[in-house]
């Protein structure tokens, strides 16, 4: 298993390893429609315009990627940024690749340079997060209207 950067070739099959996840995971938390919504998001085009903006991993088992995560400038700051795209095959979770993507984005320039980092974070994965250090920001552990928690760290 290894962890490496993104390269453009890797879009469609990174698309289809999200919206596996969000279809499998996430639908214990939200609904078809927020899941299929989300997914229009994050298709094979849009994520390679991402990768323009963020620094994008994605962690493979052989030649299969199983798991990815992105970390970029919070709203163009400087000294913030914001984890993004965090995600990992369902057959897959639970054996620790969650907590090496975490580990890979916190060695990462847009991480280092930060002072404070922000993770909007899904239902699904709130609790995750918070093992790893994040905590609600401005302690509202309630979703906000994207149904999401705001979680942030500071170094």
């Amino acid at each position: 298993m290894n962890i490496r950067r993104f390269q453009n070739e890797d879009a469609n099959e990174l698309a289809d390893v999200i919206a596996k996840t969000l279809r499998t995971t996430n639908i214990k938390d939200y609904s078809l429609e927020y899941i299929e919504n989300d997914i229009s998001f994050l298709t094979a085009e849009k994520l390679i315009e991402r990768s323009s903006w963020t620094n994008i991993y994605v962690v493979c088992d052989d030649n299969k990627i199983i798991g990815c995560g992105a970390i970029g400038s919070y709203w163009g700051k400087e000294d913030e940024s914001s984890l993004f795209t965090i995600f990992v095959l369902p057959e897959y979770q639970g054996k620790g690749i969650g907590r090496k993507i975490i580990e890979t984005l916190e060695q990462d320039e847009y991480f280092l340079k930060a002072k404070r980092i922000e993770i909007p974070a899904s239902i699904t994965a709130v609790e995750f997060y918070r093992k790893m250090g994040y905590e609600f920001k401005n302690g509202i552990a309630e979703v906000d209207d994207e149904q999401l928690y705001r979680l942030e760290k500071f170094r």
